[in-house]
């Protein structure tokens, strides 16, 4: 719960980030890397870290859960119905989704080998997990590395993951890794983003990726 306390003070500030002129196009670049994975997950769908909503409202997701209260406001506004909780003790049953979203969670809770593990077990067999990150070979985890250094109060909670580390993780929580998207190919130093057409396939170079990792048909849980 450690990343509510983070949250529940600043939820404005990080919601207003998405109107500015860096957050607005780097926003709508990653919902367009997103949007192709998560077409590939039966429904209903669930965001996993849902803060306020805005990655649910713009791909569909009607489902939320995040352990901060004002975040979870700002969701309700816009139409997600949300239910406090921390990704690594999810209050769904066994295979109650089609798909399950992460966009940038990872980065802040506590286990996120645990939260994996939590989104394989709520999954139906044949079910999506999509994975929205910053790399740490990314350009733009070195450019908030930087920021952390200089106090700056989310960027110094997070901790960015190498590919391998994720790939591993998804293996180990029972997943088959399907497909990558990219995006943010643009320098994080510029003064506005503009927005981008994803591209298929991991490189190294993007700003920000998506992944789509496939629940087995089969009994393996990765347990």
């Amino acid at each position: 719960m450690a990343t509510a306390y983070l949250f529940e003070p600043y939820a404005d500030r990080y919601d207003a980030w998405y109107e500015g002129p860096v957050g607005r196009g780097a926003y709508r670049s990653e919902v367009r890397a997103l949007a192709p994975l998560m077409a590939r997950c039966p429904r209903p769908w669930l965001e996993v870290g849902v803060g306020s909503g805005r990655f649910a409202q713009a791909l569909g997701v009607p489902f939320g859960v995040d352990p901060a209260h004002a975040p979870l406001r700002r969701a309700a506004q816009r139409g997600i119905l949300g239910v406090q909780a921390v990704g690594e003790r999810l209050p769904f049953r066994e295979g109650a989704f089609g798909g399950v979203l992460v966009v940038v969670t990872l980065c802040f809770v506590e286990d996120p080998l645990a939260l994996l593990r939590e989104a394989q077990r709520v999954l139906r067999p044949g079910g999506g997990l999509v994975l929205g990150l910053i790399l740490a070979e990314s350009p733009w985890a070195a450019h908030y590395q930087e920021k952390a250094r200089q106090g700056h109060p989310f960027y110094a909670a997070a901790c960015f993951y190498r590919r391998g580390q994720v790939e591993e993780w998804l293996h180990r929580a029972g997943f088959a890794l399907e497909a990558w998207t990219a995006t943010l190919f643009q320098s994080p130093d510029r003064s506005e983003i503009r927005e981008e057409e994803p591209r298929w396939g991991f490189h190294r170079e993007a700003g920000f990726v998506g992944i789509l990792a496939r629940k087995p048909e089969g009994p393996e849980d990765g347990r």
